[in-house]
């Protein structure tokens, strides 16, 4: 997902040369808000870098340092697959109203950092001695893959059975099957662990490790902030359907990008919902110092009056609760509600004018039960988006309680649709 969405650029006209002959300029963020925003994701664009600098070689890069001359850990992202990068991402902490300088330069070579990976995304195939093979970043489903049964065999076809994607706070993975479900996996040290996790049977990540275990009971539920589309059946009767199952004819998954600072992958799903093709393309990113994940979907093909749904697990001791600006609306629950039966904290944000409503689903009969759901409009050729937050009282002393994760949630809901104005 292209983080722009939240930046309002406007480049200083100045252009300049340094002492080695690169050209080189300045930029101003500016934090608006009176609440500090720790590693708030920076995303400048390789057009509008050549609209400040002219356009400069595919093969070079811009360094960019604080006034300090201090390079900042800068990643450069191909999003269109052709090669060349076209996206460069930061991150940067502000204190409240906080206004800072930084230099641009242009140059051959990226800087040399030692840069400590915070971001990472990963999908492991299983060889046939029941290894796990090297990180595979394109990917076909098998047609209507079935879910693994443990009964059988001890180990998944996928590494924790699918794509997996973590930050230096938590971790998430999603089931490669029919099922397409999210899960959480909590962490208590910083470092990218996903590549391992689940390669031994006999080390089970249902329990506590050193490095934190996989803290969500998913069910039949929407698990992590899974979809689902809302929509009439055939027969005009209200229903609410999985991505997954018999209808979904083909699914495909891409690596973008893989840290250190963000890593992004697709989803490209083909569906048929009432006998028609219905088409969604998922792009989730995940970037260092977050309790969250990011999804803008694209849908095309949708029924008239569909409603697209993320959800969350309702099992468990929890309360959920609800919380809304003008511009962002937030479902939650709070609870003991962990596998460690401690304290965890999970929601759904959403921009507030795409917002439709929210509501729970209990133990039905359906596919999807156990819920609680986020709904919002689908409008043909705009992205969906939304953010799903996990915080474990493990993993950081504000989840301990209620209060604390949702003081946690307020500054989300302020920062969610709040720009960092970059001059």
């Amino acid at each position: 997902m292209k983080a722009l969405r939240f930046f309002t650029i406007i480049f200083l006209s100045l252009l300049s040369k340094n002492v080695f002959g690169q050209k080189t300029s300045q930029i101003s963020l500016s934090n608006s808000l009176g609440i500090a925003r720790a590693d708030e994701l920076i995303v400048l664009p390789r057009k509008l870098l050549e609209k400040k600098f002219g356009a400069f070689p595919i093969d070079q890069y811009v360094i960019v340092t604080t006034k300090d001359k201090a390079p900042i850990v800068v990643q450069y992202d191909d999003m269109t697959g052709d090669g060349i990068w076209d996206e460069l991402a930061f991150v940067y902490s502000f204190k409240p109203k906080e206004n800072i300088i930084l230099s641009l330069a242009v140059a051959k070579v990226p800087a040399t950092i030692k840069a400590v990976v915070r971001a990472h995304v990963r999908h492991r195939k299983k060889n046939a001695d029941d290894s796990f093979g090297p990180i595979v970043t394109k990917d076909v489903m098998p047609d209507k893959n079935p879910p693994t049964d443990f009964s059988k065999i001890p180990l998944p076809p996928y590494l924790t059975e699918g794509p997996a994607w973590e930050n230096d706070k938590i971790a998430f993975r999603m089931y490669f099957d029919t099922r397409n479900g999210k899960d959480v996996f909590g962490k208590i040290v910083p470092g990218m662990v996903m590549d391992t996790i689940g390669a031994n049977h006999n080390n089970s990540y249902h329990e506590l490790s050193n490095w934190g275990m996989d803290v969500l009971h998913v069910g039949k539920s929407l698990g992590a902030g899974a979809i689902a589309i809302a929509t009439k059946d055939i027969n005009g009767k209200d229903t609410l359907i999985r991505l997954g199952g018999p209808n979904v004819k083909n699914e495909t998954y891409e690596v973008i990008a893989d840290g250190p600072v963000r890593a992004i992958f697709r989803l490209k799903f083909d569906w048929v919902i009432n006998n028609r093709s219905v088409q969604i393309i998922d792009e989730t990113s995940i970037w260092g110092g977050q309790f969250f994940y990011e999804t803008k979907l694209k849908i095309t093909g949708a029924p008239v009056q569909a409603k697209l749904v993320a959800g969350f697990a309702d099992f468990y001791d929890n309360k959920p609760g609800q919380l809304a600006t003008s511009k962002t609306k937030i479902f939650y629950s709070f609870g003991p509600q962990s596998e460690n039966k401690d304290n965890l904290g999970l929601a759904v944000a959403v921009p507030a004018m795409e917002f439709s409503n929210y509501y729970k689903i209990g133990k039905i009969n359906s596919d999807i039960q156990e819920s609680y759901i986020v709904s919002q409009k689908i409008k043909t050729g705009k992205p969906v988006l939304y953010r799903f937050y996990s915080g474990w009282e493990r993993a950081d002393k504000r989840f301990a309680t209620k209060e604390g994760f949702e003081t946690f949630l307020n500054s989300e809901a302020a920062t969610f649709t709040s720009s960092i104005i970059v001059k």
